[in-house]
């Protein structure tokens, strides 16, 4: 599927905000929308232009540009980001990408290396699965049975998975707020974009990426173990760092924003020492 390029930034609801000359892009992941990272964006504008969109089957963006096969993989995502980027004529910026935003900022760095002078991933995993000699966090049986109750009963499955994703009780902010924006999302839209995430595999791709890569993790995430963090700083192709955060769930910028906000804006202006 192709947009025409008057309406491209308006059906990814694309914001530029800040002041500064660095260029920071802000991906969101699975079940949430730009609003993710409404507690870390006031640390960020005044020292930065950030740039924040949807991405497409999110709950914000019109059901209507989403395509069951242009999004089937990361490369439709990473197609759209890209796109975004030479509409707003971005020669060079930082990327965050949370959780699937991470391989999707990878794939758009295969594609335009010179584009990013750093990756920034938060909660980021190139295969959900496990595999012979690596522990991914899923089983098959447990990815159907979670496919399986999507479909049967969306509300109780966001009732249920929110809380399980945030790491929080169900009746905390950051749950209340993740499971807004996942019961936003068109029920069977939330299914094809869950079966192409958690059914990537991704790990033939990081050797090419080349582009430097900060690698931040919590120490205990239902749907990315930490050993995840291990395998991308030794698999990807450039230059790599891992910080473990000491904070628990999917979302940490989420659910504990000041754990998240200091160690990001480090990062964002730290390089990776040879």
């Amino acid at each position: 599927m192709s947009y025409e390029v008057p309406t491209l930034l308006d059906a990814h609801n694309v914001h530029v905000v800040g002041t500064g000359e660095e260029i920071v892009v802000l991906g969101h992941g699975f079940g949430t929308d730009q609003s993710v990272w409404k507690h870390v964006l006031p640390h960020l504008v005044e020292e930065y232009r950030v740039i924040l969109y949807d991405m497409m089957g999110a709950g914000t963006t019109d059901p209507e540009y989403f395509s069951v096969l242009r999004y089937s993989t990361l490369h439709g995502y990473a197609d759209d980001l890209l796109t975004i980027l030479d509409e707003l004529e971005v020669d060079s910026c930082i990327f965050v990408g949370h959780s699937v935003s991470g391989m999707v900022g990878c794939l758009a760095s295969i594609e335009r290396p010179f584009l990013f002078s750093k990756i920034i991933m938060l909660s980021a995993s190139p295969r959900y699965l496990n595999d012979v000699g690596y522990f991914g966090g899923f089983e098959q049986e447990d990815l159907s049975q979670l496919f399986q109750a999507m479909q049967s009963n969306f509300k109780a499955w966001v009732s249920g998975f929110a809380p399980l994703a945030v790491g929080a009780d169900i009746d905390s902010t950051a749950v209340q707020e993740f499971g807004r924006t996942l019961f936003n999302i068109r029920p069977d839209i939330a299914f094809n974009v869950a079966k192409t995430i958690f059914e990537i595999d991704m790990r033939f791709i990081l050797p090419q990426v080349i582009v430097p890569c900060h690698i931040l993790q919590s120490n205990k995430d239902l749907a990315v173990p930490v050993i995840v963090s291990d395998h991308l700083h030794h698999a990807l192709g450039g230059p790599t760092i891992v910080e473990i955060l000491q904070t628990e769930g999917h979302l940490p910028q989420l659910s504990s924003p000041d754990v998240v906000i200091p160690v990001l804006k480090r990062h964002l202006v730290g390089n990776i020492r040879a």
